[in-house]
C-alpha cells in the first residue's frame, strides 16, 4: 500500500520541479529553435527565455511570473492501493497544491468565476483538476503535475467528414494565427490536437496531447505521425515566431491524438501548451521508492486500445 504521506510530500516536490525546472525535451527544442530563428525580435525572446530558465533553476524560483493553473494527472497500475483510498489521495493533492502556492511560491490564479473570490491557494471548486488513467499491470502510482497556462491558447470546432484533412489544416492554421496575432498564447509552444470523441473528450484529448507528450515523440499510427510532422512544418511556415513576432519558430512540436466519434461529425480541438512547458512526473511504489522523470508516458498502447478486450 502506498502511504498517503509519501504521496503528499512527493506531490509538493513535483509542484516545485514543474514551476522551476524546464523539461529536458522542451529545453532542447527551444535551443534548436534559437539556433535557427532569423527574426531579430523572435530570436531575442528565445534567448532571453533560455537565460531566464537558467536563472530560475539557479535561484530556485518560478520560471514565469504567471504560474498557470496547476492540475494533476494520476495513473495507477491495476494492483496499486493507496492508504485511505481515492478520497485521501485527492485530499493529499489539494493540500500539496495549497502548500506549494505559498512555499514556492505560485501565483494564486484560481478565483470563483462569478464572485472572483479566492482562497489564495489555487484550490477551490473543481480546482485543481485531477484526471485518472489505469494500466493493466503494476502496483505503482504515477503523479503527474502540469501547470497549464489558464487563459487562452485553446480553440474548438465541429468539423464534418467532408471537410477532410484540408479542413483540419484550415482550422489548425486559423487557430495558430489567432493565437499569435491576438496574444492568446506564448509561443513557441508544443501544440496538441484532439480529433474525434465528443466535444468534452475532444478537448481532453487535445490538452493531453499538448501537455503529456514530449518533444520528439511521434504517434504510433504512421499516417497520424506524418500529419504531426507536416503540421509542425506548416505551423512554422506562417511567418510568426516567439510571442507572435516575425519569425519561423512558432511550433516546437505538434502532437495529434484521436478518439472515435459520431459518424456524422469530426470534432477538433487545438491547444498550445506555452513557452514555459511546466510538467513533472514521479512514480511511487508501496516500498517507499520514488522515481522522478519528466516524460509522463501517458499514451501507452493500453490508452490507445481499440478493441473490446485488452489482449496485451
Amino acid at each position: 500500500m502506498i502511504p498517503i504521506e509519501l504521496i503528499q510530500t512527493t506531490a509538493a516536490d513535483l509542484m516545485a520541479k514543474a514551476a522551476i525546472e524546464i523539461p529536458d525535451d522542451y529545453h532542447a527544442g527551444l535551443k534548436q529553435a534559437a539556433k535557427t530563428e532569423t527574426g531579430p525580435l523572435a530570436n531575442y525572446v528565445l534567448n532571453a527565455m533560455l537565460d531566464n530558465y537558467a536563472a530560475a533553476k539557479l535561484d530556485r524560483c518560478a520560471m514565469c511570473g504567471d504560474t498557470g493553473t496547476p492540475r494533476w494527472y494520476i495513473k495507477m497500475g491495476n494492483e496499486a492501493r493507496v492508504e485511505g483510498g481515492p478520497v485521501a489521495l485527492e485530499a493529499a493533492l489539494r493540500r500539496a497544491t495549497a502548500s506549494a502556492t505559498t512555499d514556492i511560491p505560485l501565483r494564486p490564479n484560481r478565483v470563483h468565476p462569478l464572485w472572483r473570490t479566492d482562497h489564495n491557494n489555487n484550490v477551490g471548486i473543481g480546482a485543481p483538476e485531477i484526471e485518472y488513467a489505469f494500466e493493466p499491470e503494476g502496483d505503482w502510482l504515477d503523479l503527474i503535475t502540469v501547470h497549464k497556462g489558464g487563459l487562452f491558447g485553446t480553440d474548438y470546432r465541429m468539423l464534418f467528414p467532408s471537410d477532410g484533412i484540408e479542413g483540419i489544416k484550415r482550422f489548425y492554421l486559423d487557430s495558430l494565427v489567432a493565437f499569435g496575432k491576438r496574444g492568446l498564447a506564448c509561443q513557441p509552444a508544443i501544440i496538441g490536437i484532439g480529433l474525434g470523441g465528443c466535444k468534452d473528450t475532444c478537448m481532453v484529448l487535445g490538452k493531453r496531447a499538448a501537455c503529456l507528450r514530449t518533444v520528439g515523440d511521434v504517434n504510433p499510427d504512421p499516417k497520424i505521425a506524418e500529419l504531426e510532422a507536416e503540421f509542425k512544418e506548416l505551423g512554422n511556415s506562417i511567418g510568426m515566431g516567439a510571442m507572435g513576432f516575425v519569425g519561423k519558430n512558432m511550433v516546437v512540436d505538434c502532437h495529434i491524438e484521436a478518439g472515435y466519434c459520431h459518424t456524422g461529425g469530426m470534432q477538433m480541438s487545438v491547444h498550445a501548451f506555452c513557452l514555459s512547458s511546466r510538467r513533472a512526473v514521479a512514480r511511487l511504489f508501496p516500498d517507499g521508492r520514488v522515481e522522478y522523470r519528466t516524460d509522463p508516458d501517458w499514451f501507452t498502447d493500453y490508452q490507445r486500445r481499440e478493441t473490446v478486450e485488452w489482449t496485451g
